[in-house]
């Protein structure tokens, strides 16, 4: 039963929300955290999982540009409800960032548990395309019109990304077939254990049930489209692609999966609105414990 299977993965994060409400082991405990998983631990799980992988197979490639098609797809549809509708990048960002970005953490615990090293694997070589496609499309959508655009800023923001970073090492490796010699791939294994679960507890201490008051009907729409029809269109997609297995399973998962909680970061620091994406993140991380398994069974993966 899917419930069964992914249901400790929740647990994981309700857990870390429980711990940190509490304030174990203290108030610090959790950004920090935070970031030893996103600059550390995190980076070594992507590059182990890619140094190996076959990055020239059709069936990955096909994978990569389903990958682009899904959420280039959704960003247009939402840039045309843009023009219908109009709104301050403040409000768009949000809206956008909670449609096409997603929680690697929990889509990666998903994978390895249903689909196992394999699912690691080919969930890399997704992140390596998606990852720096939504940064730069979330970007974008927080700023106003001929601000902070440029080609070359963009690079910069890019470059200071430790899970690009880290995407372009493994994939470099498995092309030079080095691989990773002298014990390396011992100790990033070591390394990359602790990220998901730390990663899971994580997700837990950052949400935010007080930002549920407002905004419901917004939140309710982000949660439709990026739970529900985004997994649809990752279906459709696929078929139109000729992804099966492994692949199929990868594109739906990271199109079921809610939003990534670094979003509410990004707004943030392009002075968006903090209170909408929380409400975002925290709304769609307690609806996909009912539409993850849901999602999955419909679809028969």
């Amino acid at each position: 039963m899917l419930f069964v299977t992914v249901w400790p993965l929740f647990a994981l994060i309700c857990l870390g929300y429980y711990l940190a409400r509490r304030g174990f082991p203290d108030a610090g405990f959790w950004p920090a955290a935070e970031r030893i998983n996103y600059f550390l631990l995190f980076p070594a799980l992507l590059v182990t999982s890619l140094a190996d992988a076959p990055v020239r197979d059709p069936q990955l490639l096909r994978l990569g540009f389903a990958a682009v098609v899904i959420i280039m797809v959704a960003a247009l549809a939402l840039s045309l409800t843009r023009r219908a509708y109009p709104m301050p990048a403040a409000h768009f960002g949000p809206l956008l960032q909670g449609t096409v970005r997603f929680n690697t953490y929990l889509g990666l615990a998903i994978l390895a548990t249903l689909a196992g090293p394999a699912g690691i694997e080919r969930a890399a070589l997704y992140l390596a395309i998606a990852v720096p496609l939504v940064n730069v499309l979330s970007i974008m959508a927080l700023t106003e019109e001929g601000e902070g655009k440029s080609p070359l800023a963009m690079l910069r923001i890019m470059a200071r990304n430790p899970l690009i970073l880290a995407c372009i090492g493994g994939i470099a490796l498995a092309l030079t077939g080095w691989g990773l010699p002298f014990g390396t791939g011992r100790f990033l294994d070591l390394l990359a254990q602790a990220s998901l679960p730390l990663g899971l507890l994580c997700v837990g201490a950052a949400l935010q049930p007080g930002a549920l008051r407002r905004d419901g009907l917004v939140l309710a729409a982000s949660g439709a489209l990026r739970l529900l029809l985004m997994p649809l269109l990752a279906t459709l997609v696929a078929r139109l692609v000729g992804l099966s297995g492994v692949e199929a399973l990868v594109l739906v998962v990271f199109s079921a999966i809610p939003t990534a909680p670094t979003s509410y970061v990004l707004t943030r620091q392009l002075n968006g609105d903090g209170t909408l994406m929380a409400g975002i993140v925290t709304s769609q991380t307690i609806a996909a414990i009912a539409t993850i398994p849901l999602v999955l069974w419909v679809f028969g993966l």
